[in-house]
């Protein structure tokens, strides 16, 4: 075991990669198998006095880009409509059955394709639950001054504007030159709304096919210089068996062997302009800011199609068939109808990656939530990691190194890929409902 550990530390981080990689990957396979959910509402029962995260999915686009691996279909207008109605419902059912939410975060898709029923639902959960703080998904053609100050009146704290990148050529690849306007028109958008929300974030894709470094400069430059972005989250390219010959038709072969090196690229640019990394994508303005709600929620309730739930270390998964969502939801269930309850020790692992993609992980909090065991049965995996130079111990604190960070990337890239071919193993056809 030591000349094993001594064997990694002088790894470069791609080698400790091709080590990380298959390990990751075999985790994920035998966790990522779900059983039928209990009951018509397919939750366990909340925490007494608890409030909740929620995340509200919203799966409909206007144009689905090829590099996206999340659930999304196309967008029709009266299926959009009612399926907003179905979202009301399904959170009044685990509202009745004694959830309490404090936030509330919609992603997709593109939530605001409708912005009148998403502000409806949004002036309705702030009436009905104490919600503090309102993350919003949007694109760059909806970045109206009227229909973001209308979304801010409502309670959004945060808009978060999926750019991916101001390079014309890398637009047209991703099929979004045409729907969203030149790299120049989203700039100018961006800079017109600035300061209307609290946050607007603007999340890129970075290591993209046929992507330079020059291209990436470029839009750093952009960001920081020109817009001056309250926030920006930076995902690697993920790629999923289903997507990758789609992917590689439209935008080219995907490389991970320059991640390291666009990575480092955008971390030194980023915090030496001031910005401050919230977790290991994720650099803003101030302190305090995040992307994920992952990170600062232990546990957090998924409603809508294709969204998933973290509670009592159980993973639940709603159903990705519009018609059979409405269908659920309009009979007062919701849409939830898988779930898995993780080993001990993998809500260890989930626990250590999410707090240390933050950045550090209090031990103290994490030996609390597991009756004082987390450091007694999780030691292979900090001996590791402190092995490959990925962390070092400050007081209490775990903290990610700047090789950490690098390390972190390819952890949440293979974590989001995971999910994703869950997403791809649970995914039906959709049709009309």
């Amino acid at each position: 075991m030591l000349g094993y550990m001594s064997f990694l530390r002088h790894l470069t981080p791609d080698p400790v990669e091709r080590l990380l990689v298959p390990v990751i990957r075999s985790i994920g396979d035998r966790l990522m198998h779900f059983e039928p959910a209990d009951g018509d509402v397919g939750l366990p029962a909340p925490g007494a006095g608890r409030r909740y995260m929620l995340y509200l999915h919203v799966p409909f686009c206007t144009v689905l880009c090829p590099f996206c691996t999340f659930h999304r279909v196309a967008f029709e207008a009266d299926i959009c409509a009612r399926y907003y109605n179905g979202l009301r419902s399904e959170v009044q059912t685990v509202s009745d059955r004694g959830y309490v939410f404090d936030e509330v975060y919609i992603g997709g898709g593109t939530p605001t394709v409708m912005p009148d029923e998403l502000l409806a639902l949004i002036t309705w959960l702030r009436e009905t639950h104490p919600v503090g703080t309102v993350s919003v998904e949007t694109n760059p053609d909806h970045l109206q001054q009227d229909r973001v100050t209308a979304l801010a009146n409502a309670g959004v704290n945060r808009l978060s504007v999926g750019v991916q990148s101001f390079d014309d050529t890398l637009l047209r690849r991703m099929s979004r030159y045409d729907a969203f306007g030149s790299g120049e028109e989203i700039a100018k958008r961006l800079k017109a709304v600035a300061g209307l929300v609290d946050t607007i974030n603007v999340d890129m894709i970075f290591n993209q096919p046929e992507q330079t470094a020059a291209s990436l400069r470029r839009d750093l430059d952009i960001l920081v210089d020109d817009i001056a972005v309250d926030q920006v989250s930076f995902y690697p390219l993920m790629v999923t068996a289903s997507s990758r010959r789609h992917l590689q038709a439209a935008m080219g072969e995907h490389d991970t062997s320059r991640q390291r090196e666009y990575y480092e690229l955008i971390a030194e640019r980023m915090t030496r302009a001031g910005y401050i990394r919230g977790s290991a994508w994720c650099f803003s303005k101030k302190a305090g800011a995040y992307d994920e709600y992952v990170l600062e929620r232990d546990e957090y309730v998924g409603l809508g199609s294709g969204a998933f739930s973290y509670l009592d270390g159980g993973l639940y998964a709603s159903t990705f068939s519009i018609p059979d969502y409405l269908a659920r939801v309009e009979a007062g269930r919701t849409g939830t109808e898988r779930q898995r309850q993780l080993p001990l020790r993998d809500q260890m692992r989930y626990l250590l990656l999410m707090r240390l993609f933050g950045g550090s992980l209090d031990l103290s909090d994490a030996e609390a939530c597991f009756d004082g065991s987390f450091e007694a049965k999780i030691w292979p995996e900090l001996a590791a990691l402190t092995s490959v130079g990925a962390i070092e111990r400050r007081g209490s604190r775990l903290q990610l190194t700047e090789r950490g960070y690098a390390v972190w990337i390819v952890l949440m890239r293979e974590f989001f890929a995971t999910i994703n071919n869950l997403r791809d193993e649970l995914r039906r056809p959709v049709g009309k409902a």
